[in-house]
């Protein structure tokens, strides 16, 4: 399931950054009392209860802007946050009342008919509170009182929006069918691939690099299997991502990450591993999902001087952190290889929603630690009474110990390769919780 995007919005100076920091529970966004210090929309993965979401800050909408060269772009960054948000909330400054700049910025959104709650910042005090009910003539419903400074009135904030936003359920075209994620780096081919597999131009392919704004979705079958291919914009490194649109492609892409159950990392044979695309494998590691690395353009192999063999090894050498991930060779442009890309989906699909028997698992993790017995501390030693695999995609295997914090992460990943000696799992993470009976 993708990742709600919550955006703030609201004219310069009324607290939007503190806000977003509060919500990210660490410092991110600049704070400062000069008003436009935040152009770009910045965003961060939080948490709310029981709620993932995306929250974004966004550059301050004004009636006379302090830079009319910027305030274009700005205007049109805030306006795509809008209409890529799932909800929003509108800030206001208590002290400053209803400004022409609050009834600018409140046009803008009554216009995107997204789901609204308006926050009123810098309520400090019960005497302030009062001076909440000007609001009212914003039309955007019950104003809450606020202070992202002080911590005060978010868990209201949270629960209107939370209770506004639609249901984030999967889109009908995706039911009973394989989510598919075509990540990399911009300008690797992803695009070129996603029209091969699919056998549409539902993406536009250009050598311009960025071409693809957001992710675009085709429904494709194989073999009787229902796919949902997702071709997403390209992810540069974070320094190097630019203002405007580009950075919002970027947030969009890391929720198709988040949405899929198999990433497919596209490689560009010329520029081959960067440090960018172990970044990229990175969020598919992060998000524990499936994945499967390809590395295209490989008709050009033979004038770069590369070989298959080498190319395997740096591959794998790089990627350590998704242990047995597959490697194809593919040119998009030409159709050579791209049949073998829909069945290794397939194959890595069927082992990260595997499920192992009971005693399987039991009889593998007992025969490693014959093998191989725990390590214990001094007079302290912890034992492992039970192991079950508790779900899948991912594969999720718990374990029942005594004194489970004494077990040390090179034991730890040795459970984690023998189970994938024994049942293979190729493609797919494996996630190892650790608790005491007391936990069960």
């Amino acid at each position: 399931m993708a990742l709600p995007v919550v955006a703030i919005i609201g004219r310069p100076n009324v607290g939007k950054s503190t806000l977003f920091n509060r919500l990210a529970g660490r410092r991110i966004a600049i704070v400062s009392d000069i008003p436009g210090t935040t152009r770009d929309r910045v965003s961060i993965d939080a948490e709310w209860g029981r709620h993932r979401y995306l929250v974004v800050d966004t550059a301050g909408v004004e009636d006379r802007p302090h830079d009319e060269l910027l305030w274009s772009d700005i205007r049109a960054q805030v306006e795509v946050a809008l209409n890529q948000a799932d909800a929003i909330i509108f800030m206001v400054d208590i002290n400053d009342g209803v400004t022409d700049a609050d009834e600018d910025s409140a046009n803008l959104v009554r216009r995107s008919g997204k789901p609204v709650v308006l926050a009123v910042n810098k309520a400090d005090n019960l005497s302030r509170e009062d001076m909440i009910y000007e609001f009212y003539s914003l039309g955007l419903g019950d104003p809450h009182p606020i202070s992202a400074y002080h911590d005060t009135g978010i868990g209201d904030l949270m629960q209107d929006v939370f209770q506004q936003m639609p249901l984030f359920e999967d889109e009908p075209v995706g039911q009973n069918s394989i989510r598919v994620a075509i990540a990399g780096r911009p300008n690797a081919g992803k695009s070129s691939l996603f029209n091969a597999l699919t056998g549409e131009e539902r993406a536009i392919v250009s050598p311009v690099a960025g071409t693809t704004r957001d992710t675009v979705d085709s429904l494709f079958e194989f073999e009787g299997t229902r796919f949902t291919f997702l071709d997403t914009a390209g992810l540069r490194r974070r320094g190097s991502v630019e203002s405007g649109l580009e950075k919002y492609s970027a947030i969009r892409t890391i929720g198709a990450i988040e949405r899929c159950y198999v990433a497919v990392l596209v490689l560009d044979s010329t520029e081959f591993v960067t440090a960018q695309d172990q970044h990229i494998g990175g969020y598919i590691d992060d998000a524990s999902r499936a994945a499967v690395i390809v590395i295209n353009k490989w008709d050009l192999a033979p004038e770069l001087g590369l070989n298959k063999a080498d190319a395997v090894e740096a591959v794998r050498n790089r990627f350590r952190f998704i242990p047995n991930v597959p490697v194809l060779f593919t040119s998009a442009l030409t159709g050579w290889g791209v049949e073998k890309v829909l069945p290794i989906i397939l194959d890595v699909y069927e082992e990260f929603s595997k499920q192992i028997p009971r005693s399987e698992i039991s009889r593998a993790i007992f025969d490693a630690m014959g093998e191989n017995p725990l390590p214990g501390i001094g007079s302290q030693r912890p034992r492992i009474y039970r192991s079950i695999q508790s779900r899948t995609s991912p594969p999720t295997f718990e374990f029942i110990a005594r004194n489970p914090d004494l077990i040390h992460f090179s034991y730890r990943r040795y459970l984690e390769n023998r189970l994938r000696e024994r049942f293979g799992f190729i493609g797919s993470p494996l996630r190892m919780t650790f608790k005491t009976r007391d936990d069960d």
